[in-house]
Protein backbone atom coordinates (compact mmCIF):
# COMPACT_ATOMS: atom_id res chain seq x y z
CA UNK A 1 0.00 0.00 0.00
CA UNK A 2 2.78 2.39 0.97
CA UNK A 3 4.61 1.59 -2.25
CA UNK A 4 1.45 2.20 -4.27
CA UNK A 5 0.85 5.51 -2.49
CA UNK A 6 4.40 6.67 -3.18
CA UNK A 7 4.06 5.72 -6.84
CA UNK A 8 0.76 7.63 -7.07
CA UNK A 9 2.37 10.69 -5.48
CA UNK A 10 5.30 10.57 -7.91
CA UNK A 11 2.87 10.24 -10.79
CA UNK A 12 0.86 13.25 -9.59
CA UNK A 13 4.03 15.34 -9.25
CA UNK A 14 5.10 14.38 -12.75
CA UNK A 15 1.71 15.44 -14.11
CA UNK A 16 1.97 18.80 -12.36
CA UNK A 17 5.45 19.37 -13.76
CA UNK A 18 4.27 18.43 -17.22
CA UNK A 19 1.34 20.80 -16.93
CA UNK A 20 3.63 23.59 -15.73
CA UNK A 21 6.03 22.96 -18.58
CA UNK A 22 3.14 22.96 -21.01
CA UNK A 23 1.80 26.22 -19.63
CA UNK A 24 5.23 27.81 -19.79
CA UNK A 25 5.75 26.57 -23.32
CA UNK A 26 2.35 27.94 -24.34
CA UNK A 27 3.18 31.27 -22.72
CA UNK A 28 6.49 31.46 -24.58
CA UNK A 29 4.71 30.75 -27.87
CA UNK A 30 2.15 33.45 -27.11
CA UNK A 31 4.83 36.00 -26.27
CA UNK A 32 6.79 35.11 -29.38
CA UNK A 33 3.66 35.57 -31.49
CA UNK A 34 2.99 38.96 -29.90
CA UNK A 35 6.61 40.00 -30.44
CA UNK A 36 6.26 39.18 -34.12
CA UNK A 37 3.22 41.50 -34.30
CA UNK A 38 5.03 44.52 -32.77
CA UNK A 39 6.24 47.06 -35.32
CA UNK A 40 9.79 47.86 -34.23
CA UNK A 41 10.58 50.00 -37.25
CA UNK A 42 9.53 53.17 -35.40
CA UNK A 43 9.24 54.31 -31.78
CA UNK A 44 5.93 53.67 -30.02
CA UNK A 45 3.46 56.53 -30.20
CA UNK A 46 3.30 58.92 -27.28
CA UNK A 47 0.23 58.85 -25.10
CA UNK A 48 -1.85 61.97 -24.61
CA UNK A 49 -0.04 64.84 -22.90
CA UNK A 50 -1.37 65.31 -19.41
CA UNK A 51 -1.74 68.78 -17.86
CA UNK A 52 0.31 69.55 -14.77
CA UNK A 53 -1.83 69.70 -11.63
CA UNK A 54 0.06 71.41 -8.82
CA UNK A 55 -1.34 71.71 -5.31
CA UNK A 56 -3.00 75.08 -4.78
CA UNK A 57 -0.69 78.03 -4.22
CA UNK A 58 -2.12 80.21 -1.45
CA UNK A 59 -1.33 83.86 -0.80
CA UNK A 60 -0.97 85.34 2.67
CA UNK A 61 0.25 88.66 4.09
CA UNK A 62 2.26 89.39 7.22
CA UNK A 63 1.37 92.29 9.50
CA UNK A 64 3.93 94.56 7.78
CA UNK A 65 2.43 93.88 4.35
CA UNK A 66 5.06 91.34 3.23
CA UNK A 67 3.34 88.86 0.84
CA UNK A 68 3.78 85.11 1.37
CA UNK A 69 3.16 82.47 -1.30
CA UNK A 70 2.78 78.93 0.07
CA UNK A 71 2.65 75.54 -1.64
CA UNK A 72 2.38 72.50 0.62
CA UNK A 73 4.37 69.41 -0.39
CA UNK A 74 4.41 66.79 2.35
CA UNK A 75 6.36 63.88 0.87
CA UNK A 76 9.71 64.79 2.48
CA UNK A 77 10.26 66.61 5.84
CA UNK A 78 12.01 69.59 4.24
CA UNK A 79 11.03 73.18 3.62
CA UNK A 80 12.28 75.85 1.20
CA UNK A 81 11.85 79.52 2.11
CA UNK A 82 12.93 82.09 -0.49
CA UNK A 83 12.96 85.82 0.04
CA UNK A 84 12.49 87.40 -3.40
CA UNK A 85 13.46 91.07 -3.65
CA UNK A 86 12.37 93.04 -6.71
CA UNK A 87 15.78 94.52 -7.44
CA UNK A 88 18.87 93.42 -9.29
CA UNK A 89 21.63 94.38 -11.67
CA UNK A 90 19.24 96.51 -13.71
CA UNK A 91 19.27 98.90 -10.73
CA UNK A 92 23.04 99.29 -10.78
CA UNK A 93 24.08 102.93 -11.31
CA UNK A 94 25.72 103.35 -14.72
CA UNK A 95 29.10 104.00 -13.09
CA UNK A 96 28.76 101.11 -10.60
CA UNK A 97 28.12 97.93 -12.60
CA UNK A 98 28.23 94.87 -10.36
CA UNK A 99 26.78 96.63 -7.29
CA UNK A 100 23.69 94.41 -6.97
CA UNK A 101 25.71 91.28 -7.62
CA UNK A 102 28.34 92.17 -5.01
CA UNK A 103 25.68 93.16 -2.49
CA UNK A 104 23.96 89.79 -2.88
CA UNK A 105 27.26 87.93 -2.62
CA UNK A 106 28.11 89.73 0.63
CA UNK A 107 24.80 89.08 2.41
CA UNK A 108 25.98 85.78 3.93
CA UNK A 109 29.55 86.94 4.62
CA UNK A 110 28.55 88.16 8.06
CA UNK A 111 25.11 88.89 9.48
CA UNK A 112 23.51 89.66 12.83
CA UNK A 113 26.05 88.96 15.56
CA UNK A 114 28.02 86.39 13.52
CA UNK A 115 30.99 86.74 11.25
CA UNK A 116 31.28 84.79 8.00
CA UNK A 117 32.73 81.59 9.54
CA UNK A 118 30.42 81.57 12.57
CA UNK A 119 27.42 82.08 10.31
CA UNK A 120 28.48 79.22 8.04
CA UNK A 121 28.99 76.97 11.08
CA UNK A 122 25.53 77.82 12.45
CA UNK A 123 23.89 77.01 9.13
CA UNK A 124 25.77 73.72 8.77
CA UNK A 125 24.90 72.72 12.35
CA UNK A 126 21.21 72.82 11.44
CA UNK A 127 21.72 70.71 8.33
CA UNK A 128 20.45 73.70 6.38
CA UNK A 129 21.66 75.72 3.40
CA UNK A 130 21.35 79.46 2.72
CA UNK A 131 22.28 80.82 -0.69
CA UNK A 132 22.14 84.27 -2.23
CA UNK A 133 21.87 85.30 -5.87
CA UNK A 134 21.36 88.34 -8.06
CA UNK A 135 19.82 88.60 -11.52
CA UNK A 136 18.75 91.58 -13.58
CA UNK A 137 15.50 92.16 -11.70
CA UNK A 138 15.65 89.99 -8.61
CA UNK A 139 17.83 89.25 -5.64
CA UNK A 140 17.15 85.98 -3.88
CA UNK A 141 17.99 84.76 -0.38
CA UNK A 142 17.05 81.08 -0.21
CA UNK A 143 16.80 78.75 2.78
CA UNK A 144 16.64 74.94 2.48
CA UNK A 145 16.19 73.25 5.85
CA UNK A 146 14.72 70.27 7.72
CA UNK A 147 11.26 71.06 9.06
CA UNK A 148 12.43 70.08 12.55
CA UNK A 149 15.00 72.92 12.51
CA UNK A 150 12.90 75.56 10.79
CA UNK A 151 12.67 77.98 13.74
CA UNK A 152 16.44 78.31 14.15
CA UNK A 153 16.95 78.30 10.37
CA UNK A 154 14.46 81.14 9.83
CA UNK A 155 16.30 83.24 12.40
CA UNK A 156 19.50 82.82 10.39
CA UNK A 157 17.67 83.60 7.13
CA UNK A 158 16.35 86.82 8.64
CA UNK A 159 19.84 87.79 9.79
CA UNK A 160 21.29 87.24 6.31
CA UNK A 161 18.52 89.10 4.49
CA UNK A 162 17.78 91.91 6.91
CA UNK A 163 20.89 92.37 9.07
CA UNK A 164 24.01 91.84 6.92
CA UNK A 165 27.14 93.51 8.28
CA UNK A 166 29.21 93.77 5.07
CA UNK A 167 32.59 93.30 6.79
CA UNK A 168 35.42 95.07 5.01
CA UNK A 169 37.78 92.10 5.11
CA UNK A 170 35.23 89.83 3.40
CA UNK A 171 34.56 92.48 0.75
CA UNK A 172 38.29 92.64 0.09
CA UNK A 173 38.39 88.86 -0.36
CA UNK A 174 35.48 88.86 -2.83
CA UNK A 175 36.95 91.85 -4.63
CA UNK A 176 40.18 90.00 -5.28
CA UNK A 177 38.25 86.92 -6.42
CA UNK A 178 36.26 88.93 -8.95
CA UNK A 179 39.29 90.77 -10.23
CA UNK A 180 40.90 87.37 -10.75
CA UNK A 181 37.82 86.30 -12.70
CA UNK A 182 38.28 89.33 -14.95
CA UNK A 183 41.84 88.20 -15.64
CA UNK A 184 40.69 84.66 -16.41
CA UNK A 185 37.95 85.94 -18.72
CA UNK A 186 40.60 87.05 -21.23
CA UNK A 187 41.31 83.35 -21.90
CA UNK A 188 37.64 82.32 -22.11
CA UNK A 189 36.32 82.94 -25.63
CA UNK A 190 32.71 82.24 -24.62
CA UNK A 191 32.83 84.89 -21.90
CA UNK A 192 34.34 87.35 -24.36
CA UNK A 193 31.59 86.55 -26.85
CA UNK A 194 28.84 86.98 -24.25
CA UNK A 195 30.13 90.38 -23.15
CA UNK A 196 30.58 91.56 -26.73
CA UNK A 197 27.18 90.23 -27.81
CA UNK A 198 25.19 91.90 -25.01
CA UNK A 199 27.02 95.19 -25.48
CA UNK A 200 26.58 95.08 -29.26
CA UNK A 201 22.83 94.44 -28.97
CA UNK A 202 21.98 96.77 -26.07
CA UNK A 203 24.78 99.35 -25.83
CA UNK A 204 26.16 101.24 -22.83
CA UNK A 205 22.99 103.10 -21.87
CA UNK A 206 20.88 99.98 -21.33
CA UNK A 207 21.39 97.87 -18.17
CA UNK A 208 21.49 94.64 -20.18
CA UNK A 209 24.49 95.95 -22.10
CA UNK A 210 26.66 96.22 -18.97
CA UNK A 211 28.64 93.56 -17.11
CA UNK A 212 26.56 92.40 -14.15
CA UNK A 213 29.61 91.09 -12.27
CA UNK A 214 31.38 94.46 -12.41
CA UNK A 215 34.35 96.08 -14.11
CA UNK A 216 37.82 96.62 -12.71
CA UNK A 217 37.03 100.25 -11.93
CA UNK A 218 33.74 99.53 -10.18
CA UNK A 219 35.07 96.55 -8.25
CA UNK A 220 38.04 98.51 -6.92
CA UNK A 221 35.77 101.37 -5.87
CA UNK A 222 33.14 99.42 -3.88
CA UNK A 223 33.03 100.04 -0.12
CA UNK A 224 30.81 98.47 2.55
CA UNK A 225 28.75 101.67 2.56
CA UNK A 226 27.94 101.24 -1.17
CA UNK A 227 26.57 97.77 -0.50
CA UNK A 228 24.76 98.82 2.66
CA UNK A 229 22.96 101.67 0.88
CA UNK A 230 21.87 99.39 -1.96
CA UNK A 231 20.53 96.80 0.52
CA UNK A 232 18.68 99.41 2.58
CA UNK A 233 17.22 101.03 -0.52
CA UNK A 234 15.73 97.94 -2.13
CA UNK A 235 15.26 95.43 0.70
CA UNK A 236 11.82 96.51 1.89
CA UNK A 237 8.68 94.54 2.75
CA UNK A 238 6.78 96.48 0.07
CA UNK A 239 9.38 95.44 -2.54
CA UNK A 240 9.70 91.75 -1.71
CA UNK A 241 7.84 88.50 -1.06
CA UNK A 242 8.42 85.21 0.72
CA UNK A 243 7.92 81.94 -1.14
CA UNK A 244 7.47 78.82 1.00
CA UNK A 245 7.36 75.24 -0.35
CA UNK A 246 7.53 72.06 1.68
CA UNK A 247 6.24 69.85 4.45
CA UNK A 248 4.48 72.57 6.39
CA UNK A 249 1.03 74.16 6.61
CA UNK A 250 -0.03 77.79 6.73
CA UNK A 251 -1.03 77.37 10.38
CA UNK A 252 2.47 76.15 11.19
CA UNK A 253 4.62 78.52 9.13
CA UNK A 254 2.83 81.88 9.25
CA UNK A 255 3.40 82.52 12.98
CA UNK A 256 7.08 81.66 12.50
CA UNK A 257 7.38 84.05 9.56
CA UNK A 258 5.59 86.73 11.53
CA UNK A 259 8.07 86.32 14.38
CA UNK A 260 11.11 86.64 12.10
CA UNK A 261 9.93 88.98 9.32
CA UNK A 262 6.77 90.66 10.64
CA UNK A 263 8.62 93.52 12.34
CA UNK A 264 10.74 94.25 9.26
CA UNK A 265 10.34 97.84 8.15
CA UNK A 266 12.04 99.86 5.44
CA UNK A 267 15.24 101.41 6.75
CA UNK A 268 15.88 103.76 3.83
CA UNK A 269 14.01 106.16 1.61
CA UNK A 270 11.78 104.80 -1.12
CA UNK A 271 13.77 104.28 -4.29
CA UNK A 272 12.54 106.15 -7.32
CA UNK A 273 10.98 103.90 -9.92
CA UNK A 274 13.76 103.00 -12.35
CA UNK A 275 13.58 104.50 -15.81
CA UNK A 276 15.27 102.27 -18.30
CA UNK A 277 15.77 103.37 -21.90
CA UNK A 278 14.02 101.35 -24.56
CA UNK A 279 16.39 98.98 -26.30
CA UNK A 280 16.88 100.02 -29.90
CA UNK A 281 16.33 97.12 -32.26
CA UNK A 282 19.31 96.05 -34.34
CA UNK A 283 19.29 97.74 -37.72
CA UNK A 284 21.26 96.43 -40.66
CA UNK A 285 23.28 93.30 -39.95
CA UNK A 286 26.78 93.89 -38.59
CA UNK A 287 29.64 91.54 -37.73
CA UNK A 288 31.90 91.96 -34.69
CA UNK A 289 35.06 89.86 -34.79
CA UNK A 290 37.19 89.61 -31.64
CA UNK A 291 40.62 88.15 -32.34
CA UNK A 292 41.73 85.16 -30.25
CA UNK A 293 44.97 83.98 -31.88
CA UNK A 294 45.42 80.23 -31.88
CA UNK A 295 41.81 79.46 -31.00
CA UNK A 296 40.79 75.98 -32.14
CA UNK A 297 37.14 77.02 -32.28
CA UNK A 298 35.14 80.10 -33.11
CA UNK A 299 32.45 81.25 -30.71
CA UNK A 300 29.43 82.28 -32.78
CA UNK A 301 26.60 84.39 -31.33
CA UNK A 302 23.88 85.81 -33.55
CA UNK A 303 20.91 87.78 -32.30
CA UNK A 304 18.89 90.90 -31.68
CA UNK A 305 16.52 92.45 -29.14
CA UNK A 306 13.75 90.02 -28.23
CA UNK A 307 10.69 90.35 -26.01
CA UNK A 308 9.81 90.68 -22.30
CA UNK A 309 8.57 87.75 -20.24
CA UNK A 310 5.04 89.12 -20.21
CA UNK A 311 4.65 89.14 -24.00
CA UNK A 312 1.38 87.71 -25.26
CA UNK A 313 3.44 85.72 -27.77
CA UNK A 314 5.32 83.78 -25.06
CA UNK A 315 3.75 80.38 -25.83
CA UNK A 316 4.03 80.67 -29.61
CA UNK A 317 7.65 81.82 -29.28
CA UNK A 318 8.43 78.93 -26.95
CA UNK A 319 7.13 76.39 -29.46
CA UNK A 320 8.79 78.11 -32.42
CA UNK A 321 12.17 78.32 -30.70
CA UNK A 322 11.96 74.69 -29.57
CA UNK A 323 11.86 73.68 -33.22
CA UNK A 324 14.52 76.20 -34.26
CA UNK A 325 17.17 75.66 -31.59
CA UNK A 326 15.62 74.87 -28.23
CA UNK A 327 16.05 71.10 -28.21
CA UNK A 328 18.57 68.47 -29.24
CA UNK A 329 16.46 67.56 -32.28
CA UNK A 330 16.00 71.19 -33.30
CA UNK A 331 16.82 72.39 -36.79
CA UNK A 332 20.00 74.21 -35.81
CA UNK A 333 21.45 71.29 -33.87
CA UNK A 334 20.47 68.69 -36.43
CA UNK A 335 22.00 70.75 -39.20
CA UNK A 336 25.26 71.98 -37.66
CA UNK A 337 25.96 69.01 -35.37
CA UNK A 338 24.37 65.89 -36.82
CA UNK A 339 24.55 66.62 -40.55
CA UNK A 340 27.53 68.95 -41.00
CA UNK A 341 29.47 67.97 -37.84
CA UNK A 342 30.69 71.53 -37.39
CA UNK A 343 29.99 71.66 -33.65
CA UNK A 344 29.04 69.69 -30.57
CA UNK A 345 25.86 71.70 -30.26
CA UNK A 346 23.98 74.63 -31.81
CA UNK A 347 21.10 76.24 -29.98
CA UNK A 348 18.85 79.28 -29.80
CA UNK A 349 16.83 80.97 -27.08
CA UNK A 350 14.75 83.96 -26.10
CA UNK A 351 16.05 85.28 -22.79
CA UNK A 352 12.92 86.70 -21.21
CA UNK A 353 12.93 89.28 -18.41
CA UNK A 354 11.09 92.37 -17.17
CA UNK A 355 12.48 94.21 -20.19
CA UNK A 356 12.92 92.69 -23.64
CA UNK A 357 15.94 90.43 -23.45
CA UNK A 358 17.96 89.10 -26.38
CA UNK A 359 17.16 86.47 -28.94
CA UNK A 360 20.35 84.43 -29.35
CA UNK A 361 21.50 81.66 -31.68
CA UNK A 362 24.92 80.26 -30.81
CA UNK A 363 27.50 77.52 -31.21
CA UNK A 364 31.20 76.82 -30.81
CA UNK A 365 32.32 75.71 -34.27
CA UNK A 366 35.59 74.41 -35.69
CA UNK A 367 37.77 77.29 -36.83
CA UNK A 368 38.13 75.93 -40.38
CA UNK A 369 34.36 75.90 -40.99
CA UNK A 370 33.41 79.24 -39.43
CA UNK A 371 32.17 80.67 -42.73
CA UNK A 372 30.26 77.49 -43.61
CA UNK A 373 28.65 77.41 -40.17
CA UNK A 374 27.49 81.01 -40.58
CA UNK A 375 25.91 80.07 -43.89
CA UNK A 376 23.94 77.29 -42.20
CA UNK A 377 22.88 79.57 -39.34
CA UNK A 378 21.49 82.10 -41.78
CA UNK A 379 19.78 79.36 -43.77
CA UNK A 380 17.94 78.07 -40.69
CA UNK A 381 17.07 81.55 -39.41
CA UNK A 382 15.51 82.23 -42.79
CA UNK A 383 13.81 78.85 -43.17
CA UNK A 384 12.02 79.02 -39.81
CA UNK A 385 10.02 81.97 -41.18
CA UNK A 386 8.25 79.63 -43.59
CA UNK A 387 6.75 77.72 -40.68
CA UNK A 388 6.68 74.15 -39.39
CA UNK A 389 5.21 70.95 -40.73
CA UNK A 390 2.35 69.36 -38.81
CA UNK A 391 4.66 66.67 -37.47
CA UNK A 392 7.33 69.16 -36.45
CA UNK A 393 4.77 71.38 -34.72
CA UNK A 394 3.38 68.41 -32.80
CA UNK A 395 6.83 67.24 -31.73
CA UNK A 396 7.81 70.73 -30.55
CA UNK A 397 4.65 71.15 -28.48
CA UNK A 398 4.97 67.69 -26.96
CA UNK A 399 8.63 68.32 -26.15
CA UNK A 400 7.75 71.45 -24.20
CA UNK A 401 4.73 69.91 -22.50
CA UNK A 402 6.40 66.64 -21.49
CA UNK A 403 9.49 68.37 -20.11
CA UNK A 404 7.52 70.98 -18.21
CA UNK A 405 6.86 68.88 -15.05
CA UNK A 406 10.63 68.55 -14.63
CA UNK A 407 10.65 72.12 -13.33
CA UNK A 408 8.69 70.93 -10.30
CA UNK A 409 10.65 67.88 -9.17
CA UNK A 410 11.93 69.33 -5.89
CA UNK A 411 10.88 71.99 -3.41
CA UNK A 412 13.88 74.06 -4.52
CA UNK A 413 12.85 74.15 -8.19
CA UNK A 414 9.19 74.69 -7.29
CA UNK A 415 10.10 77.70 -5.16
CA UNK A 416 12.13 79.09 -8.05
CA UNK A 417 9.10 78.82 -10.36
CA UNK A 418 6.84 80.49 -7.80
CA UNK A 419 9.36 83.33 -7.59
CA UNK A 420 8.55 84.06 -11.23
CA UNK A 421 4.93 84.64 -10.21
CA UNK A 422 6.20 87.39 -7.90
CA UNK A 423 8.58 89.05 -10.35
CA UNK A 424 6.28 88.99 -13.38
CA UNK A 425 2.92 89.39 -11.57
CA UNK A 426 1.56 86.12 -12.92
CA UNK A 427 -1.64 84.54 -11.52
CA UNK A 428 -1.34 81.87 -8.82
CA UNK A 429 -2.78 79.16 -11.10
CA UNK A 430 -0.47 80.10 -13.99
CA UNK A 431 1.43 76.81 -14.10
CA UNK A 432 -1.69 74.65 -14.03
CA UNK A 433 -2.71 76.20 -17.36
CA UNK A 434 0.73 76.19 -18.99
CA UNK A 435 0.54 72.87 -20.85
CA UNK A 436 -2.92 73.59 -22.24
CA UNK A 437 -1.74 76.94 -23.60
CA UNK A 438 1.29 75.35 -25.25
CA UNK A 439 -0.96 72.76 -26.89
CA UNK A 440 -3.21 75.48 -28.37
CA UNK A 441 -0.34 77.02 -30.38
CA UNK A 442 -1.04 76.66 -34.09
CA UNK A 443 1.16 76.54 -37.18
CA UNK A 444 -0.11 80.02 -38.07
CA UNK A 445 0.99 81.30 -34.65
CA UNK A 446 4.49 79.91 -35.15
CA UNK A 447 4.81 81.36 -38.64
CA UNK A 448 3.59 84.77 -37.45
CA UNK A 449 6.03 85.07 -34.51
CA UNK A 450 8.92 83.73 -36.56
CA UNK A 451 8.37 86.47 -39.14
CA UNK A 452 7.82 89.12 -36.47
CA UNK A 453 10.80 88.35 -34.24
CA UNK A 454 13.34 86.49 -36.41
CA UNK A 455 14.91 88.70 -39.07
CA UNK A 456 18.29 87.38 -40.28
CA UNK A 457 18.99 90.68 -42.04
CA UNK A 458 18.73 92.68 -38.80
CA UNK A 459 20.98 90.83 -36.40
CA UNK A 460 24.31 91.25 -34.71
CA UNK A 461 26.86 88.57 -35.58
CA UNK A 462 29.56 88.13 -32.93
CA UNK A 463 32.61 85.97 -33.58
CA UNK A 464 35.48 85.24 -31.21
CA UNK A 465 38.23 83.24 -32.85
CA UNK A 466 41.50 83.32 -34.74
CA UNK A 467 41.12 86.32 -37.04
CA UNK A 468 43.98 85.27 -39.30
CA UNK A 469 42.14 82.05 -40.17
CA UNK A 470 38.50 83.14 -40.31
CA UNK A 471 38.32 86.75 -41.47
CA UNK A 472 38.71 86.15 -45.20
CA UNK A 473 36.00 83.50 -45.30
CA UNK A 474 33.62 85.66 -43.27
CA UNK A 475 34.20 88.69 -45.49
CA UNK A 476 33.44 86.60 -48.56
CA UNK A 477 29.95 85.93 -47.19
CA UNK A 478 29.15 89.67 -47.35
CA UNK A 479 27.01 89.50 -44.23
CA UNK A 480 27.61 93.17 -43.49
CA UNK A 481 30.31 95.54 -42.28
CA UNK A 482 32.91 93.86 -40.07
CA UNK A 483 34.38 95.50 -37.01
CA UNK A 484 37.48 93.81 -35.65
CA UNK A 485 38.51 94.11 -32.01
CA UNK A 486 41.10 92.81 -29.61
CA UNK A 487 40.16 91.01 -26.40
CA UNK A 488 41.32 94.04 -24.41
CA UNK A 489 38.98 96.26 -26.44
CA UNK A 490 36.09 94.01 -25.43
CA UNK A 491 36.92 93.39 -21.78
CA UNK A 492 39.42 96.13 -20.99
CA UNK A 493 43.01 95.37 -20.01
CA UNK A 494 43.41 92.46 -17.62
CA UNK A 495 43.66 93.74 -14.02
CA UNK A 496 46.83 93.31 -12.01
CA UNK A 497 45.73 91.43 -8.92
CA UNK A 498 47.99 91.51 -5.87
CA UNK A 499 47.46 90.58 -2.24
CA UNK A 500 45.81 93.97 -1.85
CA UNK A 501 43.55 95.17 -4.64
CA UNK A 502 43.41 98.80 -3.50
Amino acid sequence: MKTHAKASARWATALKRSAALGTGFTLCLTMAALAQQVDRSKPPALGPVQPLALPAVTRHTLSNGLPVLLLEKHQVPLVQVNLVVKAGSAMDPADQPGLASMTAAMLDEGAGTRGALALADAIDFLGADITTSAEQHRIGVALHAPVARIDSALALLADVALRPTFPAEELERLRRARLTELVEAHDEPRTVAQVLFMHSVFGDAHPYGRRTSGTEASLRAFTPDHLRRFQQTYFRPDNAALVVVGDITAEQILPKLEATFGKWTASGSVAAAPRWPDATQVGARQVFLADKPGAAQTEVMIGRVGVPRTTADYYALTVMNTALGGSFTSRLNQNLREEKQYTYGAFSSFQYDKLPGPFLASASVQTAVTDKALTEFMKELTRIRTGLSVDELTRAKNYVALRFPGRFQSITTIARQLGDLVIYDLPLDYYNNYVQRIQTVTAADVRRVANQYIDPNRMVVVLVGDRSKIEAGVRALKLGPIRTLTIDEVLGPAPVVTTSSR
